[in-house]
């Protein structure tokens, strides 16, 4: 399956919702290879990190940042179970490519009434990706969200009915996981049992329960 995390607007987590479901995946014994697509390169940063701090590699990240990721991924693909796309922001002729080389979409979006989360464009270049290859997935999901609070629960309401449709599961706004990208490392490497570990655990779980 390959997943590709994208939305226009930047700052709303992609990398860090990228690289916690690899290393979830990895986790539980599947071959993930993450793609980063994303000029500004944050997810080979952090396995640089990670190397640098001498912690084992548990799935691979490469860079392609490029226009024929739609044609190189699937040749990726066929060596692992899962790929995962980290998109890049505004780059309009990568994020094309992007929806046409996954079979699930994740939008991820922050619960604020500026963030941009139905983005008529974004939402455009998806139906023009459904008019190549009708059979891709796709979901809004909620991250950094901070719970029982109004503007979270209208942006949850708000969703719920849109198309594509919302992931009931959504992860929070935790500290740990800044710590996690300064350090190279994933949350539940520091807190096994944490609220974050346990998030990023259910939210793998039922995206691998969209698989085509």
């Amino acid at each position: 399956m390959i997943v590709a995390l994208l939305n226009q607007k930047g700052g709303v987590g992609k990398t860090t919702l990228a690289l916690h479901l690899a290393g979830q995946w990895a986790q539980s014994g599947r071959r993930v290879m993450l793609i980063d697509a994303d000029p500004q390169g944050s997810a080979l940063d952090w396995a640089e990190q990670r190397a640098a701090e001498g912690l084992p590699r548990q799935f691979s990240v490469i860079g392609l940042a490029r226009d024929t990721l739609h044609q190189e991924a699937p040749a990726l693909a066929r060596d692992v179970d899962h790929v995962i796309i980290d998109g890049p922001p505004r780059v309009a002729g990568l994020l094309r490519s992007a929806l046409l080389a996954a079979d699930l979409i994740l939008i991820p979006v922050q619960p604020s009434p500026l963030d941009g989360w139905a983005s008529a464009e974004m939402l455009a270049l998806l139906d023009q990706a459904r008019i190549f290859k009708p059979a891709i997935t796709a979901r809004f999901l909620l991250n950094r969200y901070p719970a029982r609070t109004i503007i979270a629960r209208a942006t949850a309401e708000s969703l719920e009915a849109h198309d594509p449709p919302l992931l009931p599961e959504h992860v929070g706004q935790r500290v740990i996981f800044a710590e996690a990208m300064r350090t190279g490392r994933l949350a539940s490497e520091l807190d096994e049992d944490g609220i974050a570990a346990r998030e990023v655990a259910a939210l793998a779980d039922a995206i691998e329960r969209l698989a085509p």
